[in-house]
């Protein structure tokens, strides 16, 4: 099988097509057969950069005999749905090939490809492949129910909890032994610790240390001090508008304006942690990372406040650097627009380092809340669900914004701008944006995202109860690992048998 991981690699069923006919000269029907059988596709996101669309003209120009073939791929499927659906009762059939294609419209559409030329299309958690065929491809799913399935992602224990956190590593084999290593579902075993006063506290001790070490990284290459004894509250990931590192420094925004209003405020400090990477053309993005780090810089300015508040954005992050962050984060902030996450893998990383979740019910979040269950995991904001609906009905951001005083004073705030920078026109994307305002909607789910922060502050109070819920999040990640998601894959997509 060739595996095309996303939409990238999906030109190369083309080319297996010409190669077969071309250099071995088999029948179109001889190579149709044996591609069909060779190619199948995961989707990784339901977002439009993933699901590539190819001008006619560039791709023609460039890839003659490819698009050759594309187009007879083309033709021929859009026989078989006309055949299909012709004489259905209530189905438009030109409304069916404009949407499922593969050239349509001026352009050459990949998705639609890898699915009509492949024998098997996956999600990557649940929820994921839930929404792909309930909504994004569910014409597909129509016409090849038996092509789709899921198949959860998963992670490494061998690099993010062995490699990356010594320290916890050693203790969970001197508790529960080592077979956990290659088999992570006997992590489990964790769970009967999860009470035991000594384990929470041994827990809270390697945490605390790993901590210092990052304090210690953070001084040395960002040259800010923040104190291991604060709350350190972790977003790691691509810097992308649904991920939603913007509803996170609003919300720090809001603590920065209530901590300037009444500073004798009963505040447990907290250390806000950013990395990512924007795409190179990625303007909005790098506006969003602009406006962390001149956030940071202003809470230097007040050196009162800085001890209840730090935000550190970490330049250049990498699975390297991830590798100090996870083993020390407290609060994993897993807060994209439900229905917007494919799965998402730092969740699952940053679980099984004993972080507690922050986060939606979206992607692999889902499941996660299922393995730990819903006392152990901070969920908020809409559903997917919620989300289609409100779509539905038309989505009136400023409805939010005049209702809640918290949101008017952030935005009145990204208007005043820090150090002279004004953010007006993130303000502006958020209330009066075009074609709509606020896209993933950061103002409708800000109320319920500052409530669960006030909710975990005051569960952090109460450190036993903080290390029974961290315990029970590392002994729930046995179905997370990547051992698992391979021979999912393995077994039942490509056939394979195990060898011993």
């Amino acid at each position: 099988t060739f595996q095309l991981n996303d939409t990238h690699p999906t030109v190369a069923i083309a080319e297996l097509m010409r190669v077969l006919m071309d250099d071995y000269y088999l029948t179109w029907e001889e190579a149709w057969e044996i591609t069909t059988k060779t190619c199948a596709y995961t989707n990784h996101t339901i977002m439009a950069e993933a699901l590539e669309k190819w001008p006619i003209e560039l791709f023609s120009r460039l890839l003659p005999r490819i698009y050759q073939i594309v187009e007879e791929i083309n033709r021929r499927f859009v026989l078989d749905i006309q055949q299909k659906y012709s004489n259905v009762p209530g189905v438009d059939v030109q409304e069916k090939i404009r949407k499922m294609a593969i050239i349509y419209d001026g352009q050459v559409k990949m998705a639609n490809m890898a699915i009509v030329s492949g024998y098997s299309v996956n999600g990557v958690a649940r929820l994921h492949t839930e929404i792909l065929e309930k909504q994004e491809l569910k014409d597909f799913y129509e016409m090849f129910p038996e092509r789709f399935n899921n198949k959860t992602n998963g992670i490494t224990q061998r690099r993010f909890l062995l490699h990356a956190n010594p320290l916890l590593a050693d203790w969970v084999t001197a508790h529960v032994g080592d077979d956990w290593i290659t088999d992570l579902p006997q992590i489990s075993r964790l769970k009967v610790y999860a009470d035991d006063k000594k384990a929470q506290q041994e827990f809270m001790n390697i945490k605390y240390k790993n901590k210092v070490r990052l304090a210690k990284y953070i001084l040395e290459h960002n040259g800010i001090e923040v104190d291991p004894r604060s709350i350190f509250d972790v977003q790691v990931k691509r810097l992308h508008e649904y991920k939603r590192q913007l509803l996170n420094i609003l919300h720090v925004m809001h603590l920065y304006n209530e901590l300037k209003e009444h500073p004798e405020l009963d505040f447990y400090p907290r250390t806000f942690i950013f990395g990512a990477k924007a795409a190179p053309g990625y303007y909005f993005a790098k506006q969003i990372i602009k406006l962390i780090w001149f956030l940071s810089e202003d809470i230097k300015k007040h050196p009162k406040i800085r001890e209840k508040l730090n935000v550190v954005y970490m330049e250049d992050y990498s699975v390297s650097m991830s590798e100090k962050l996870m083993p020390a984060a407290e609060i994993s902030e897993q807060i994209s627009l439900a229905g917007k996450e494919a799965s998402g893998t730092g969740n699952m990383k940053f679980m099984i380092n004993g972080a507690l979740t922050v986060g939606t019910l979206d992607g692999a979040n889902v499941e996660m809340q299922e393995a730990c269950g819903k006392e152990n995991i901070f969920i908020f904001g809409l559903t997917a669900e919620e989300v289609d609906n409100i779509w539905k009905h038309g989505y009136n951001a400023t409805e939010y914004y005049s209702r809640n005083e918290r949101l008017e004073k952030v935005i009145a705030a990204l208007n005043r701008g820090f150090g002279g920078q004004s953010f007006s026109d993130i303000a502006s994307y958020l209330v009066k944006g075009s074609p709509v305002a606020d896209p993933y909607m950061c103002m409708a789910d800000f109320g319920a995202y500052c409530d669960i922060h006030k909710l975990a502050e005051e569960t952090y109070l109460d450190k036993a109860k903080w290390a029974k819920m961290s315990l029970n999040n590392i002994a729930a990640a046995g179905r997370f690992s990547a051992d698992r998601s391979v021979r999912e894959y393995a077994e039942k997509i490509w056939g394979l048998k195990r060898i011993k």
